[in-house]
């Protein structure tokens, strides 16, 4: 039966969820395997029927996707809904009965058993792991076979009903129902333990753990009220122990006895152990959880504070100690000589914060809320760290307002999970650097984009601290929430200045030229050409008839007269014996140069590659008048083989999708010429050629105090920032342009001087970029992926921060630790 507690329908959710992700990418990789088999298989027959299946299956992707989770999400309710067991068994039928029914149904039968079967063969330890913890969650008996509604055989259905949906052809969903179902054989284990640890982190027991208890003395030990003076109104605890809520956040589990989990607060760590109470009440087994309830009740009574307007101390939760502030920083350190004077030291020099630090003027009671020196060591290190994020002069006081409310609920987090403090990539800490990156973008948060931002920022911290802060998946979701939004704004932006269907238009050209290049390069493969004339007419020369047709249309006397050359270059390297032969070639020779050069500036080769290629051509014409002479047949089968190579059709424009992958350019060639002055004027191209390469920038803008000794130091915790192995992402230099970003600020050196710019767009083949740059007055400044990445090389263009906010806080709170400490040695 469904849960009718919200939290385990949240907990089955998140576990569906899980499923349907890894299903997701599963399809994606395959996608992508099958052309890479494709092209290693050598019968003619099975490797059509490949690429014929990764064609259906990425024409369908999304097809393949929304059959998936409609048909999952079909089978749960089914698995679900109560009353199903009678009906599962008036379903089952043996093979016998299989002629009552049509073909394609015998097949669906067939190919979702075999993949049941594969997923059931490889998660066996899995499945039966998850099985005790879905029957707690279901309410089924333990150990029932289908207590488990994520078990192989609706998982397997589901997957090939969504082939069904992407292919008519019965071989090639053979082929997908053996390669998909066998992929995601191999996926699912990680999956399935990836639920399993999730279910655990919410405070679920499986169902072969339980302890049943009876009525009788003993049964409400640990069950004393702690007296913690600070405790809500809203709850309190009854004669026997157990907890009730007016509000509901934090009210147990209502579960028949012995059988349902106990969620502790919002899922901590300390979570209580399920015993058995009078009537629909749970009771809590001992004062740790009792204690985890009170700091999560606790921690949401003070989140609200940082969405108040007035200072915390007018809010009437006083610290008892009224140099809170300034002990919590410090009483951790494992010395005995920091004494109250340090203390105040400390307090003193963080002045000018942004907000208030709501964990250092509530230390006192957050510290009788927790119990031993771990959690009250973490406590002091985040407070130290937010003394830092908000006195952080490179956030914007509107941002730091919106960061500040995350103070409890990033406590929260870092009392569970110790992982905060050693990986880069942690939720929370992602989060928060995002927000406070992005915000570092804008220059006006009254009006236009910057309201938008901080308006929709304000949108996201307001789910978080209103809903369960504990779980490291709602920020997952709150950031791809911003992702998602920041997209969306930078695209509109971008499209208001009028860029963008400019440069889409020139990258689809680009793509037209690699799938030209290509045809060209296969019509030709079969002549005896040169290497060097074979790659000028396949690479370059390509080019030239590409942008002509682009420019003047197929009919055009351009595109005529190219065709004409690339045909006549090939005859001209053609031995030529006879007098005739050499007193025609040297009549067509002038006009061919001319072209040739007129060719080679129209798509903006460079000099020296010209020059290059005309060294190897000039001998070749000279050696050409020595040689024997081909036939009449050979040389007529040659100029018609040519001709058919050359006349054939430049792709258009439909024949290629923005989400095709686009090749580097063998032979570079200048994509500024593409654009035509207008253009380039109307998209605020930058050129090469105006940027003075051999000139040196002048001062390091953006410096930040710290040293490079100072950014290995340890973190107080005695953890490394990158401790799981992880590498800060480059803020400048060559890798910078792999993880430039949409919506963030950068420093580029136009016009000698810095200027702030913030990228809001990236051509979907990642040749374009365009930057905006001014307040009031916004201006485009676009570049090519090569202008970019020279301009990281020299320099010239590098993040506007120089490490995320929470490393600059973390760096910061280290540095003055190290102060202090020297200093209480002394």
């Amino acid at each position: 039966m469904r849960p009718t507690d919200p939290r385990l329908q949240a907990a089955l959710d998140a576990a569906i969820n899980l499923v349907k992700t890894t299903a997701a990418a599963v399809a994606e990789r395959m996608a992508e395997a099958l052309g890479t088999t494709a092209r290693s298989t050598p019968q003619t027959a099975e490797r059509e029927r490949l690429l014929s299946a990764q064609h259906e299956l990425q024409r369908n992707m999304p097809t393949f996707h929304k059959v998936f989770r409609e048909v999952l999400g079909e089978k749960m309710s089914s698995e679900l809904a109560s009353g199903q067991t009678a009906k599962r068994a008036v379903a089952v039928s043996d093979w016998e009965s299989l002629s009552l029914v049509e073909d394609e149904a015998v097949d669906e039968q067939l190919h979702s058993a075999r993949i049941s079967q594969m997923i059931a063969h490889e998660c066996e330890t899995q499945l039966r792991e998850l099985a005790s913890y879905m029957s707690v969650l279901t309410r089924t008996a333990p150990g029932a076979a289908d207590g488990n509604p994520l078990r192989a055989e609706p998982l397997g259905s589901a997957v090939y009903r969504a082939i069904e949906a992407v292919t008519d052809e019965i071989e090639v969903r053979k082929l997908l129902a053996r390669d998909l179902g066998q992929t995601l054989a191999r996926a699912m284990p990680a999956c399935y333990s990836e639920i399993l640890v999730d279910l655990k982190a919410r405070g679920i027991k499986p169902a072969a753990l339980t302890v049943r208890s009876v009525e009788g003395p003993g049964v409400a030990l640990g069950s004393a009220n702690s007296g913690y003076a600070t405790l809500s109104p809203a709850t309190s605890y009854d004669s026997q122990g157990s907890v009730s809520s007016r509000g509901g956040t934090l009210s147990p589990v209502d579960a028949p006895r012995g059988a349902g989990p106990v969620f502790s607060g919002g899922g901590g760590a300390r979570a209580a152990r399920p015993v058995s109470g009078r009537g629909s009440e749970t009771q809590f087994s001992s004062p740790a959880a009792q204690a985890d309830m009170q700091m999560m009740n606790l921690l949401r009574r003070l989140s609200s504070l940082a969405s108040a307007p007035v200072n915390a101390s007018a809010t009437g939760l006083h610290s008892h100690d009224g140099a809170g502030s300034a002990n919590g920083a410090l009483s951790y350190l494992p010395t005995q000589q920091l004494g109250h004077a340090m203390h105040m030291q400390a307090g003193d020099a963080m002045t000018g914060l942004m907000a208030a630090n709501l964990i250092h003027a509530h230390r006192d009671e957050l510290r009788q809320a927790t119990t031993g020196k771990l959690d009250h060591m973490v406590i002091d290190v985040v407070g130290s760290l937010f003394d830092h994020i908000l006195s952080d002069s490179r956030v914007p006081p509107h941002m730091a307002r919106q960061i500040a409310r995350l103070q409890l609920p990033v406590l929260r987090v870092a009392l569970r999970d110790t992982t905060f403090f050693s990986s880069r990539r942690h939720p929370v800490r992602r989060f928060v650097n995002r927000i406070a990156s992005l915000s570092c973008g804008f220059d006006d948060f009254d009006e236009g984009p910057g309201l938008e931002f901080i308006t929709r920022v304000r949108e996201l911290v307001q789910e978080i601290v209103d809903g369960d802060f504990d779980q490291l998946e709602v920020y997952e979701a709150k950031l791809e929430a911003l992702e998602t939004f920041i997209a969306g704004q930078t695209k509109v932006e971008a499209e208001q200045t009028g860029a963008v269907s400019t440069i889409e238009s020139k990258e689809s050209e680009l793509r037209i030229q690699q799938r030209y290049m290509q045809q060209l390069r296969a019509a030709l493969a079969p002549l005896s050409l040169p290497a060097y004339l074979g790659d000028f007419l396949s690479q370059v020369w390509s080019q030239a008839l590409v942008l002509a047709v682009s420019r003047e249309g197929s009919q055009s006397e351009r595109v005529t007269r190219y065709k004409r050359v690339g045909r006549d270059l090939v005859m001209s390297v053609q031995p030529k014996g006879t007098a005739e032969l050499r007193k025609t070639f040297l009549l067509l020779l002038p006009p061919l140069m001319k072209d040739l050069s007129e060719g080679m500036k129209f798509i903006g080769w460079s000099d020296a590659a010209q020059k290059e290629f005309f060294g190897k051509l000039l001998p070749a014409h000279a050696e050409s008048l020595k040689g024997q002479p081909l036939s009449d047949l050979d040389r007529n089968m040659l100029i018609k083989q040519l001709e058919a190579a050359f006349n054939t059709q430049v792709p258009g424009a439909d024949s290629v999708r923005a989400a095709d992958p686009l090749p580097v350019l063998e032979d570079a060639v200048d994509i500024e010429q593409r654009f035509t002055p207008e253009e380039a004027r109307a998209v605020g191209l930058v050129a090469e050629s105006a940027i003075d390469w051999n000139g040196e920038v002048d001062i390091d803008v953006g410096a930040d105090s710290e040293s490079p000794t100072e950014q290995s130091e340890l973190l107080p915790m005695g953890e490394d920032d990158a401790g799981d192995g992880e590498s800060e992402e480059p803020t400048r230099g060559p890798q910078l342009m792999e993880h430039i970003s949409l919506g963030f600020p950068y420093q580029m050196h136009l016009k000698d001087e810095w200027q702030k710019v913030r990228l809001t767009y990236m051509s979907p083949g990642r040749q374009f970029f365009v930057f905006t740059q001014g307040k009031k007055h916004r201006q485009t400044i676009s570049v090519t992926s090569r202008m970019l990445l020279r301009m990281c090389e020299t320099g010239r263009i590098r993040a506007y921060e120089k490490k995320y906010l929470m490393e600059r806080a973390s760096q910061r709170a280290r540095k003055q630790l190290a102060e202090l400490q020297a200093h209480t040695r002394h």
